[in-house]
C-alpha cells in the first residue's frame, strides 16, 4: 500500500501489542486485513528497559578483551541478546501476511540491540522468500551521554520528586532516552516495510506511520499532536477496547470478555482518528474504554513527545457508531527542547517471605509476629534499606470458606549487602524470620512456595531530562546498504514550567444541589483508570452523563482524593489537579506515590494500576438520582 497525495484518505494503523506477554497472534492477524495499512507495537516497559539495559552491560562484561561483539556471527549474538524476544514469537507468523497485503510494521521492540533484531527480522524474512526491507532507529542508548554531564556537574534532577542525582547514591550503568517519531517516518519514506525501534516514545510509532502517509512535516503540530493522541489510545492494544475498563460488566453481558479485538485508529489529515477495532473479534470501543485508555498514562493537560506536545483539555471523544469513537479537538504546541531519560543503577537485593495467618484477631496476631521478628533481626535491622510488614487481607467472621478468611502477612526487605539476604546463612533475613516459628501466634503458616526468598538483585530507574540536542538520532537502512540518515533535534521548540498546569474547579456547585443522597461507592457511578509514570500515579475519573459532571467536578478537590486515600495511603506528596470538559473528566497526578516505581516497589501495586479501584471503593454521598440509573 502507499499513501495518496490526492485522497488524503485516512491511514489505518492497527496496534498489535502493548507489552511483552501480548498475544502472539496480533500482528499476523492484523496483517492479514487488508484494509489495515500499518502495524505498531510496543514491547517496551521501565521494567524491560531495566532489564535489557543492564543484561547488555552484563554481556560485554563477559566478553574477552578485546572482542568486538558486532563481529561474532549473528547466532552467537542470538544466545546473549538483549531485544524482546517476545517479539520474534509474534512476527515470524505474520511475514507472508505483510508481504502479500503490503503493511507497514513499526515497532518497539529492540530494547538495547534494535541492530541485532533488525538483522534477526531481516534473516527471517529472507528465510521466508520474500524481499520485505528492514530498518532501525538509532539513539535511545544515551549512556554515554549522560555520564559525560554527569562528569561535568549535571545533576539530572528527578522528574517524580526534585532531588538531585547525587542524593540517588546510586552508581548508573546505562541510560535510555524516549525518541520522537520523525525518525521511523523518514525510514518509511526512505521505502522501509519494517522499522524497528530501541526506544521511541509509546505513541511515537503512530506520529511516525501517519507523518509519512499523510506528509506532514514537524510544523505541522495540530497534525502531529492529534496523531501523538491516537498513538496513546492504541499503543497499549486491548487497554481501549476493553481491558482494565471499570465497565467490564458491559462486555460479559454479550460475553466480549473474551479475545478483546486489538485496535486500529483511523487518522485523517488534520490528525484527528477514529478508534475501531479488528474484525470479528470481542471486547468494544466507546467513549468509555477511550477516555480510560486517555488518562491511563497523562501527567496533566500536556502530553509531551520528542515532535510536539499535546495539549488535552479541549479534547472531545464522540461515539459516532458502534464500537467507533471519533477524537478530536486536540491542539499542538511545540515540543520541548529536552525528551525523558531513564537512568538505571544496581540497588542491591531484595527477598520476602509470606506467612499466612486465618480467624480471629488478626490485626494482633500480626503485631505480635511483627514484634518478634524484630527482636531476632535487632541491631542488624540497619543492614537493611527497606523492611516492610505488610498485613495483606482481613479474616471476616462467617467466612464461607477457609482460603477466603486467611491473610497474607508479608516480610518485604531489601539490602545492598548480599550476604544479609543470602537463605543458607545462620544469621540473616531468613534465618530471622524462621527461627522465630515456633513461637509464633495460633495458626502461623509458611508459604511452601519459597522462590522469593532467594535473594535477586534489583534495580532503580532515575526519571529526569536530557537535552535533543545530546541524542544521536539517526535511521538505518539496511536494505540500501546500510545507509544512515541523521535525524536533527527540532529548532521550533518551547520550554515549558515543571509544574503542570493544577487548579481547582471554577464555580463548584454545593454538594446538595442535586437533592438527597446516600452514602455508597464512588465507583457505582464514576468510572476510572490509574497508571504509573515511574514513581508517580496517574488517577483519572469520569461520569456517564451531562448532569453527573458538575457534581463529579465539585465533589473531586484533591482535599477530597486526600481523604479518600485515608491516613495510611496518602504519602504526603503534591497532588496536581485538571480537567477535560469534554470527557466529562477529573485528573489527578499523584507525585512521587509508588515508592521509587515498579522495579523499586516494596508494595502490591506496584503499576499503580490498583490505585484507581481503590479510590472507587470507598464512600461517598452519591445523589440518590444517580443511583437510580444503576451502577456502573
Amino acid at each position: 500500500m502507499s499513501p495518496s497525495s490526492t485522497t488524503k484518505r485516512p491511514v489505518r494503523i492497527a496496534g498489535c501489542s502493548g507489552g511483552f506477554t501480548d498475544r502472539s497472534r496480533a500482528i499476523a492477524s492484523l496483517a492479514g486485513d487488508p484494509d489495515v495499512d500499518a502495524v505498531i507495537g510496543d514491547w517496551m516497559a521501565e521494567m524491560t528497559m531495566t532489564m535489557h539495559g543492564s543484561g547488555k552491560v552484563k554481556n560485554k562484561q563477559k566478553l574477552a578483551p578485546g572482542t568486538n561483539p558486532e563481529e561474532l556471527p549473528l547466532e552467537e549474538r542470538m544466545k546473549t541478546a538483549m531485544y524482546a524476544e517476545t517479539f520474534l514469537q509474534c512476527f515470524e507468523p505474520a511475514i507472508d501476511n505483510l508481504a502479500r497485503n503490503g503493511c507497514k510494521l513499526a515497532v518497539n521492540a529492540g530494547a538495547s540491540d534494535a541492530e541485532l533484531l533488525a538483522l534477526v527480522c531481516q534473516k527471517l524474512v529472507r528465510e521466508a522468500g520474500h524481499d520485505l526491507k528492514v530498518a532501525w532507529v538509532e539513539g535511545d542508548d544515551v549512556t554515554a551521554q549522560v555520564n559525560r554531564l554527569i562528569a561535568e556537574g549535571e545533576q539530572f534532577e528527578s522528574l517524580m520528586h526534585g532531588k538531585k542525582l547525587e542524593e540517588w547514591g546510586m552508581e548508573p550503568i546505562c541510560a535510555q532516552a524516549y525518541l520522537g517519531g520523525l525518525g521511523i517516518a523518514e525510514a518509511l519514506n526512505q521505502g522501509a516495510d519494517i522499522v524497528i525501534c530501541g526506544r521511541v516514545a509509546d505513541a511515537s510509532p503512530v506520529i511516525g506511520v501517519a507523518a509519512w502517509w499523510h506528509g506532514w512535516t514537524a510544523d505541522q503540530l495540530d497534525e502531529l499532536a492529534g496523531a501523538l493522541i491516537a498513538g496513546h489510545l492504541i499503543e497499549c492494544s486491548s487497554y481501549v477496547t476493553g481491558g482494565y475498563y471499570s465497565g467490564f460488566k458491559d462486555l460479559v453481558k454479550d460475553k466480549k470478555h473474551v479475545n478483546m479485538g486489538f485496535p486500529i485508529a483511523e487518522v485523517d489529515h488534520k490528525g484527528e482518528c477514529i478508534i475501531v477495532k479488528e474484525k470479528n473479534s470481542g471486547g468494544i470501543v466507546n467513549v468509555g474504554t477511550c477516555a480510560s485508555q486517555l488518562l491511563y498514562e497523562i501527567q496533566g493537560p500536556w502530553y509531551y513527545n520528542c515532535d510536539v506536545v499535546a495539549e488535552l483539555s479541549g479534547m472531545k471523544m464522540t461515539q459516532v457508531g458502534e464500537d467507533a469513537v471519533h477524537v478530536s479537538g486536540v491542539k499542538g504546541l511545540p515540543p520541548p527542547p529536552t525528551t525523558k531519560v531513564g537512568i538505571t543503577a544496581p540497588a542491591g537485593f531484595q527477598a520476602e517471605w509470606h506467612i499466612y495467618l486465618c480467624g480471629l484477631d488478626i490485626e494482633e496476631k500480626c503485631r505480635v509476629t511483627e514484634d518478634q521478628i524484630r527482636y531476632a533481626i535487632g541491631d542488624n535491622i540497619s543492614k537493611f534499606t527497606t523492611l516492610k510488614f505488610h498485613q495483606n487481607g482481613t479474616s471476616p467472621i462467617d467466612a464461607r470458606n477457609q482460603d477466603l478468611s486467611t491473610v497474607d502477612f508479608r516480610i518485604f526487605a531489601q539490602s545492598r549487602d548480599p550476604e544479609v539476604m543470602r537463605p543458607d546463612i545462620p544469621n540473616g533475613f531468613n534465618r530471622w524470620v524462621t527461627e522465630v516459628f515456633l513461637q509464633s501466634v495460633p495458626g502461623a503458616s509458611l508459604s511452601n512456595d519459597l522462590r522469593q526468598v532467594v535473594p535477586k538483585p534489583y534495580y532503580e530507574y532515575w526519571v529526569s531530562l536530557l537535552p535533543q540536542s545530546e541524542l544521536n538520532h539517526r535511521v538505518h537502512c539496511l536494505f540500501d546498504n546500510n545507509r544512515i540518515i541523521r535525524m536533527a533535534a527540532p529548532t521550533n521548540t518551547r520550554t515549558y514550567p515543571k509544574q503542570q498546569p493544577s487548579y481547582e474547579t471554577e464555580n463548584p456547585k454545593p454538594l446538595d444541589s442535586w437533592g438527597e443522597t446516600a452514602k455508597a461507592p464512588l465507583g457505582y457511578v464514576v468510572l476510572g483508570r490509574s497508571g504509573d509514570k515511574a514513581s508517580d500515579c496517574n488517577v483519572g475519573f469520569f461520569v456517564r452523563h451531562d448532569d453527573e459532571w458538575d457534581w463529579l467536578r465539585s465533589l473531586l478537590t484533591v482535599d477530597k482524593i486526600k481523604e479518600l486515600l485515608g491516613p495510611e495511603e496518602y504519602k504526603g506528596k503534591p497532588i496536581d489537579r485538571f480537567e477535560i470538559p469534554g470527557l466529562k473528566a477529573v485528573h489527578f497526578l499523584l507525585h512521587d506515590h509508588l515508592d521509587r516505581g515498579y522495579n523499586g516497589c516494596s508494595t502490591y501495586d506496584t503499576l499503580g494500576k490498583n490505585a484507581c479501584e481503590y479510590l472507587r471503593s470507598r464512600t461517598v454521598d452519591i445523589p440518590k438520582k444517580f443511583l437510580d440509573r444503576g451502577r456502573v
